[in-house]
């Protein structure tokens, strides 16, 4: 994905590399009339158009669908004579009346495109154009939104006011963070990403600051069973469970052995130990000992990968279990209680991580650890602020750039050096790197209790399985999205072990598409 600013440099540099802004504005504009020929049926259009470029490409649209025979009205927010460069060619191409955008403009309308500002809004619209946002809100007609529904920041998928509520949205090149952050994923409606002809050469010098979770980012990563393999060789995950909400440490220990684990021990204090022995068949299950200590659980080296924090608790010994967890160096997935037992003390966790640990934080959990560490709070400071206001950028309100999940999340990462998975249904993954991954494929059914025991558990087997931190985490969150929509409505926590197979099956699947 590229940020607004980024999507503009590549704009900018366009020109140089052979391709001129009207050639591109043109295929956006014919991007965006197909899209709307292919999902509905001709009714009277009311195109806003706004003074920059997201308007010159509402005008081609215009153009195009009046050419095959839709009863088209252009609104122009602002004056015509204001209009510059591609814009101004654009709107010159248009032969119809322009109209004044306001509320007025459209009674009447079967489908209004959106074509007023574009995604490099970063502050609240306010005065004639917030009125004009509602209209079209209150209409009653479907809206298609150019590039990002008016209102929404591209950058952060914030809304610092009101915006625009879209049922489709076309974008071109390349999505952008606010494409898939909340709220901005729910205004978007169905979302189109059309290629128009940007040359390579205006997007090579730049880096994108993150991508949306898919196998492509960590397929050759992934550990798929091999037929030399054993048991030992897929790897032994240890997750270390507590005396209270005993479901949450089986639902873990079930999804680690079904994502990858070789093996799996739960280790349990000596009141739960028979309950949990008598649940768990293929999982292993040892008895700590009365203090809790964990010297004897993590004697054996090849218990290779860790997880402490579902079903924990908030015992006092949680906070000595997870720093010996941590001081061994092996792979770590820290979880809910193993993280709330810090609250209000972070820097006593935060100083033992390393880098091959994952941290799995709610909003809260996450909130309890970092909003008080200067490196994260203040997010402009840890990773620049989330608005461009570029060049189709509007006056209002002024608002201060609010920091983005993905800047939260990212500024997170670098201060405990290790991978954050800030869970959501716009769930990030950051690594202490600077990678970036927002994952979009998770359905809400997911919002029950024990789905977030079964991700860490998923998270830990593929590290045991040997997946580095990061990809471990992008693979993890994306096949429990995935098994979570096979299974559909009225999902329970402990399904989704069970439905691992069955997104292993597609992801494997993928691959062979892939290699063929």
């Amino acid at each position: 994905m590229l940020s607004p600013a980024q999507m503009g440099a590549a704009d900018r540099a366009a020109p140089a590399a052979g391709v001129p802004g009207t050639r591109l504005m043109a295929a956006a504009g014919a991007a965006v009339a197909r899209a709307i020929r292919e999902r509905w049926a001709p009714a009277p259009v009311r195109v806003l158009c706004g003074p920059g470029n997201n308007g010159g490409d509402g005008f081609v649209a215009a153009r195009l669908l009046r050419e095959a025979g839709w009863p088209v009205r252009v609104a122009l927010w602002g004056g015509r004579d204001a209009l510059r460069g591609d814009a101004a060619w654009a709107a010159e191409a248009w032969s119809g009346p322009v109209e004044p955008a306001v509320p007025g403009c459209l009674d009447g309308a079967g489908l209004i495109v959106d074509a007023l500002l574009g995604a490099g809004l970063s502050r609240a619209p306010d005065g004639a154009l917030e009125a004009l946002i509602h209209a079209a809100n209150a209409a009653g007609a479907p809206v298609c939104a150019i590039d990002v529904p008016t209102g929404l920041d591209g950058a952060s998928g914030r809304c610092p006011g009101a915006a625009v509520r879209a049922d489709l949205t076309v974008t071109f090149c390349r999505r952008k963070p606010g494409h898939l952050l909340l709220p901005g994923r729910a205004l978007c409606g169905a979302l189109i990403c059309a290629g128009i002809g940007m040359p390579d050469a205006a997007l090579d010098a730049i880096v994108p600051e993150a991508h949306a979770n898919h196998p492509d980012l960590w397929a050759d990563a992934f550990p798929w069973p091999r037929s030399e393999g054993h048991k030992y060789r897929r790897g032994h995950a240890l997750v270390v469970g507590g005396g209270r909400m005993l479901g949450a440490s089986r639902l873990a220990c079930l999804a680690a052995a079904r994502i990858g684990a070789g093996l799996v021990t739960l280790a349990a204090p000596p009141a739960a130990w028979a309950i949990q022995a008598g649940a768990l068949t293929s999982v292993m299950v040892e008895a700590l000992p009365p203090d809790g200590a964990l010297d004897q659980a993590l004697a054996d080296p090849r218990r290779n990968a860790l997880l402490i924090g579902p079903g924990l608790g908030r015992a006092p010994e949680g906070r000595d279990q997870v720093l010996a967890l941590l001081a061994t160096g092996r792979p770590c997935v820290l979880d809910a209680d193993a993280l709330s037992v810090f609250a209000g003390q972070p820097d006593a966790l935060l100083g033992a991580l390393h880098g091959h640990c994952v941290l799995t934080p709610h909003e809260g959990e996450f909130a309890s650890l970092f909003d008080a560490a200067p490196e994260v709070a203040g997010g402009v400071a840890a990773g620049g602020a989330s608005g461009t206001g570029g060049a189709d950028g509007v006056g209002g309100a002024a608002s201060a750039p609010a920091e983005s999940k993905l800047q939260r999340a990212r500024a997170a990462a670098r201060r405990a050096g290790a991978v954050v998975v800030l869970k959501g249904a716009d769930t990030v993954i950051a690594a202490p790197d600077g990678r970036c991954v927002i994952n979009d494929n998770a359905p809400p059914t997911l919002a029950t209790a024990g789905t977030g025991d079964v991700l860490a558990g998923c998270v830990t087997g593929l590290l045991a399985a040997g997946m580095p931190a990061f990809e471990a985490a992008c693979a993890a969150v994306w096949l429990h999205g995935l098994a979570a929509d096979q299974l559909g409505w009225g999902l329970l926590a402990e399904d989704l072990p069970g439905a691992l197979p069955g997104a292993l099956a597609v992801l494997a699947g993928m691959d062979r598409d892939a290699e063929e």
